[in-house]
Formats: structure tokens, sequence, C-alpha cells
């Protein structure tokens, strides 16, 4: 941890550690700005344009404010680089507010640009292509040789690890259920299976995440199986047909956790167990009714069909399985999965919306969340991104560090909520705690943010969280659907 309490994770993707050592700069440079204006004016030698821009704090922000009070702190930030080790970034990327913005923004820019010599597409989620220790023959005749086969089969160049993950599903999961439901089972393959299962499904899930907003992730030559594989694999990893693209497109990017999405956090105590049991009760047991109705009230009556021919179909295979194949290979295979992501889906929902600014909390700045760690954005598709992913859902996961760096200062402007070092679960675990000390204490301070006190903080964090009356939703929402 440095002198701004936040920690970079070395496992971390490389965009991740580019983001946050672009904040850490900019935290510096406005707290030095703010010290430097405080020890002048108190000594009676401030200008008048320092006056005024010490007293801008209050708009500016760590990522704006302090803009022209440049200053180079004694070190320079670090970058992870080729080799694993640590490049200095130039020593104006340190100090210099622009500088340092556009050193970040051209080196983000490049990872994802096929054109850079700098580009790096995602092979593997566990790990960024250059921090790779692999024999020289290897790389040459089977790493290098696998990205561009399946740089044909994608549809983005940078999303070869998309590929990569269908090949191990394909020849494990698929494998692995079939023996299961329809050759022999056993306890210790079963449970086996569901941890496989386990650790599969939040890397599968937001793939189809990237899935249901792009329509789909390989090129077109490969249409047919892009349209096909989710109806394999969807109910192996907990998922009902189409029921994510139906809930999750259709209705909550449409309501935006406003009045009137079915999931929407707005209705409890964010920090109240006893409201979380009931939120996720509802979505658990009723959806299935609970979405078609929806679409019946927006008279979109062929969605509304889908959505519940979608549910029950779902329902209705699983049964069969159970009943006409092997309950307990059912169980494992299919039954527990579902269970389990349902819990999963509103556990983090409830994290990705449970601050809602009171002062305006109609706006996608106010009412989501980013998080820059490891599970979410290494692992699930830069998830952690939710801000940026509300704000433009057709948005490509590799864009939204891009897109961050390239609106910090709206961030900032905006009030918008950044956390490091945990997860959207945490969150939700964190708040049913009201342990406001420990979320205050990863906050990623933009704006006026960066003055606070960790007390402050936790403050504004615990009065994010309040419940909206009826009367409250009708006042600070411009529809209530």
């Amino acid at each position: 941890m440095d002198d701004t309490g936040i920690v970079i994770d070395p496992q971390l993707p490389k965009t991740d550690i580019i983001v946050l050592n672009n904040i850490i700069g900019d935290i510096r440079e406005a707290r030095a700005s703010k010290a430097s204006s405080g020890s002048e004016t108190s000594s009676g030698v401030a200008t008048p344009d320092e006056s005024d821009e010490a007293s801008s704090s209050g708009r500016s922000s760590a990522s704006a404010g302090t803009r022209r009070g440049r200053r180079t702190p004694p070190e320079s930030e670090r970058l992870i680089s080729d080799n694993g080790g640590q490049n200095e970034l130039p020593a104006a990327a340190s100090g210099d507010w622009d500088a340092r913005h556009r050193a970040a923004l051209e080196s983000l820019e490049a990872m994802s640009d096929p054109k850079h010599a700098d580009f790096e597409p995602t092979v593997f989620v566990s790990t960024d292509l250059r921090d790779l220790q692999l024999p020289k023959a290897v790389n040459h005749w089977l790493l290098q040789p696998y990205i561009r086969w399946a740089q044909g089969i994608v549809r983005t160049k940078t999303d070869v690890v998309m590929w990569t993950h269908l090949l191990i599903y394909f020849t494990t999961t698929i494998p692995s259920a079939a023996y299961l439901l329809l050759v022999h089972f056993s306890w210790t393959h079963g449970v086996l299976h569901f941890l496989m299962q386990l650790f599969y499904m939040p890397t599968y899930t937001l793939m189809m995440h990237q899935h249901i907003h792009q329509r789909g992730v390989l090129a077109k030559s490969w249409a047919w199986l892009d349209r096909s594989f989710p109806f394999v694999l969807d109910p192996l990893m907990g998922h009902t047909w189409n029921s994510y693209y139906y809930h999750h497109v259709k209705h909550h990017h449409v309501e935006g956790n406003g009045p009137g999405d079915l999931s929407s956090t707005i209705y409890f105590q964010r920090d109240n167990a006893w409201h979380f049991a009931q939120y996720v009760g509802r979505f658990y047991f009723l959806v299935w009714l609970d979405l078609p109705l929806y679409f019946m009230r927006k008279k979109k009556y062929e969605l509304a069909a889908r959505a519940a021919w979608s549910e029950c179909f779902s329902y209705f295979a699983m049964y069969c399985l159970w009943r006409f194949l092997d309950s307990r290979a059912a169980f494992m295979v299919v039954i527990l999965p579902f269970l389990l992501l349902r819990l999963a889906f509103m556990a983090g929902n409830w994290g990705q919306h449970a601050f809602v600014d009171w002062e305006d909390a109609d706006s996608d700045y106010r009412s989501s969340i980013t998080l820059i760690d490891v599970p979410s954005n290494r692992y699930c598709f830069n998830d952690g991104y939710h801000t940026s992913h509300h704000l433009n859902p057709l948005r490509h996961w590799r864009q939204h560090p891009v897109s961050f760096i390239k609106e910090k200062e709206t961030y900032a402007r905006e009030k918008a909520l950044v956390f490091h070092g945990l997860d959207f679960n945490m969150i939700t675990i964190k708040c049913l705690q009201k342990d406001y000390m420990y979320l205050a204490q990863r906050l990623v301070p933009l704006g006026d943010q960066v003055h606070m006190t960790m007390e402050e903080r936790a403050d504004m964090l615990r009065q994010h969280t309040r419940q909206f009356t009826k009367e409250d939703i009708a006042r600070k929402f411009r529809t209530t659907s």
C-alpha cells in the first residue's frame, strides 16, 4: 500500500494496473496542490489564481481539479513490463496531468488495436499474454499458430480467450456431464464435476454476457456454432435457455435499476439482511412469472411469451432429466448449478447497485459502481466496470478501461464510486455486515472524495444504501414505469 491507500494487486490485468497508476498520480497531484495552496495562503503569498484553483476542489477531482498545479512526485509511477519486471513511466507521466492522461490512454488503446505493435489479444483469463514464460519453440510452433487460428474464428481479434474457453468446455464439461447422465453416476465424479463447474461458471456467465449484448462472440462464418453452443452449455452452467438475454438485455438495461426494474435495489435497505432475503427470494421463486408479466405490461407480448416459454421449458427439461435418466446426476449436473447461479445473480446485482446517490438516483454514474479487482476484471471480462457498461451496454469488454480513462473527469464530477481489491459479492457481504469502514478503505477516491476522511467516506457510503420510499421514487426519478 502506498501513501494513497491504494493497493495494486500484481495479479490485476495490465489494463487495470495502468488505470490505478493513473488515478494514484491524480490523487497525489491533487493532495500536493491543496497542501501547497494552503501553505501559501496561510503565509499570505497565494496569488488570486492559486486561491481560485484551491477553492475549486469542490468541482475538481483527483482526475481533473488540480491539472494546472503541475508538480513531479519524488518517484515515478510504475507499470508491469513485458518480462514481469518494473518499467518506469516517463517523468512527465508521473507529474503532469495531461501527459499522464495521454500516456495511459495511448497504452490502453494500443493494447486493443490489432494494427499497433503493442497489440495484445487475450488468450487466457489467468494471465496476460506478455507475462507467459514459454519456451521459444512452444511459443513459435504452438501458441502463435493457435492465436492466428483462433483469431479467424472469434469475432474480435482481442477475443481469442472466447475460443479457448469454448474448447475447454467442449472437452471437459460436455463429456463429463454426458457420462454422468448417460453412462454411470458416482458421487465422487458428481462432486468433482460440480466443483469444476463452480470454477467455470463465473467466466462462462460473463462470456455469455458479452454474447447476449453483442449477439454473439464468433465470426459470421461460425454463426452456426455461435447460435447453438448456448443451448448445450447454458443448462450445464446453471442458466435457463435465453432467460439471461430477456431479463438482462430486454429488461434490466431498459429500466436501469429504476422503479420499473424487477431487480431494482432501490426498494430495499441495502445493508439489511432481511431485505436481501426478500430480494433474492422474489427472484428465486417468481421470476418465471414476474418477467412475462413485466413484458405484458409493456405490451411486448411476444417477449412475454418467449420469456415464459424459456423458463418453463427449462424447468421441464430439468424434471425430465431427474425423472427419466438419473435423479442424482440431474441434481449435480443441472439442478445444483441452476440453484447456485440464481443466488449468485442476485447477490452480484445487489452489490452492483448497492450504492445509489440520493442527489441524482436516476444517473448511471450514481446508481452503479466500478470495481478494479482480479475476480471481476481478470476472470470475468472486465465485469467490474459496471458503470461503463450501463453507460454503453454495447461497449466491448476490452474498451471499458479505455472509456474510464477518457471519461474520468466526468466520473469525478458526477461523484461516481470506484473501489479496488474486492468484487461485487464482497460488496454485498460488507454492506450486509454494515462494515462501511472496510468499504471506505477500498474506495478509489475521485473528485471531492480525495480530501474526505475515512469516516466521511464511510458515512457517504452508508447514506447511499438507504431505502427509497414511494414518495422518494416519485420525486427523484424521471419515470416510474
